[in-house]
């Protein structure tokens, strides 16, 4: 059994370290583009005066290292070969992201904003996979080139983590002697929406409450007619992008259903496993960078005369971190890997509950790793001055989104005592 990482991805994790200092540190010190990174980040990225909104600065500069690393063949890596990308496996992407995290803050890859210059484009495959020759058409070329964004409105007020208790409700009606569709209900924490050119909207469209067919997703133009954003939602970690969304005799042509009608909640589903597992590495490498930076300042410190590394206090709990990590990595690699040896269909029927163990452990443990990084450091931990609260604030969020981490527990629960998954009972 060989536990060691491919040469050729050694070799390409040191290529993207050339080109972060050759292309992206240059950007990220020029004009005193430092701003969205030092002290100053929260202010520096948030228009206060327009509902806590991205900056249009602070998007421009993401936009800009994403057009280098495009340019340099890196954004597109974990993209198909046939839409300009390099098949990046599961594997790779789990090493590619844990590795830019574990650098801390930067321009490379700031997570509060889903962004690094090795991407995540999701919604292309959706498309390949789910979309109509017509929708193809129409939304690939845009999403690769960034003219094209769409947000998912999924989530509602009253029902969280539910969807299949859905209160929007999508009935066919014919106007102007054109079929189509009549949506109309509630729609929560929609992110994105500020720049999407479309919001997929997921709506009953039949079937009873509580059952997962059903459901059915629709490709809504933003702009439209009746589509209102409510109130922008700030959050811990600012600036926002999450609105409340409200629905009312809002109309799309029959072409804007996405997927086969009834079956949105597997439109849904259909990358989550890819997702959560790249995101659980982003949260191990955070974890590992306040660890590392801890240990650091514990050795240099020198309180009463003696390193702060000489007590106890501080070794034990950053002993229990270390060996936290060393044991995720391990089982967050053999995740993906495993991954990479399946149909992706299989992956939700085989593995969905290692997924989920990866997801929800590592999101707590880079919240313990930050909360022990500003304890180690003292009052400077706790300052703006340096990144741990702000690491603090983004990764709490995932306890919470991309499955909450009852959910995710839910679902390893079921594996584990036979309710779904290869050893589901019979009886």
């Amino acid at each position: 059994m060989d536990f060691a990482l491919p040469p050729e991805l050694v070799a390409y994790l040191a290529e993207l370290d050339r080109f972060i200092e050759a292309e992206i540190k240059p950007l990220q010190d020029a004009d005193d583009n430092i701003r969205f990174f030092d002290h100053r980040r929260e202010h520096s990225r948030t228009d206060w005066d327009n509902d806590g909104l991205p900056r249009p600065e602070w998007e421009a500069l993401l936009h800009e290292a994403q057009r280098r690393a495009d340019r340099a063949g890196h954004f597109r890596f974990a993209n198909p070969v046939e839409f300009g990308g390099k098949g990046g496996s599961n594997l790779w992407m789990a090493v590619i992201r844990e590795h830019l995290a574990a650098k801390g803050l930067g321009l490379h890859n700031d997570l509060q904003n889903e962004h690094s210059i090795v991407g995540n484009q999701p919604l292309v495959v959706l498309f390949r996979d789910f979309g109509t020759p017509e929708q193809k058409d129409a939304f690939i070329p845009g999403l690769l080139k960034d003219e094209l964004f769409v947000c998912f409105g999924l989530t509602e007020p009253d029902h969280g983590s539910d969807a299949t208790f859905m209160e929007t409700r999508a009935v066919r009606e014919t106007r102007d002697g054109v079929a189509g569709w009549r949506i109309d209900g509630p729609k929560m924490w929609i992110t994105g929406m500020h720049k999407a050119s479309h919001c997929a909207i997921f709506a009953r469209s039949g079937g009873a409450d509580g059952d997962a067919d059903g459901i059915s997703c629709f490709l809504v133009p933003v702009p439209s007619e009746g589509l209102v954003v409510e109130e922008w939602l700030w959050t811990f970690n600012m600036p926002t992008d999450h609105p409340r969304l409200s629905l009312t005799n809002v109309w799309v042509p029959e072409g804007a259903l996405l997927g086969p009608e009834g079956k949105g909640l597997s439109v849904a589903q259909a990358f989550v496993h890819e997702n959560r597992i790249r995101q659980a590495a982003s949260s191990l490498g955070a974890a590992t960078y306040c660890i590392r930076e801890s240990v650091d300042y514990a050795v240099k410190r020198r309180p009463f005369g003696k390193p702060l590394a000489a007590n106890q206090g501080i070794q034990f709990p950053l002993v229990e971190l270390a060996t936290q990590a060393e044991m995720l990595r391990q089982l967050i690699y053999k995740t993906a890997w495993e991954m990479d040896q399946m149909p992706h269909p299989e992956v939700a029927q085989k593995l969905s509950d290692k997924v989920s163990m990866c997801n929800y452990y590592a999101n707590r443990l880079c919240c313990e790793a930050a909360d022990r990084a500003m304890q180690v450091h003292g009052g400077i931990g706790y300052s703006r001055h340096k990144p741990f609260e702000h690491i603090y604030r983004h990764h709490r969020r995932y306890r919470i989104t991309e499955g909450a981490e009852e959910i995710q527990m839910r679902k390893v629960a079921a594996f584990l005592f036979g309710f779904a998954g290869p050893n589901k009972r019979r009886d």
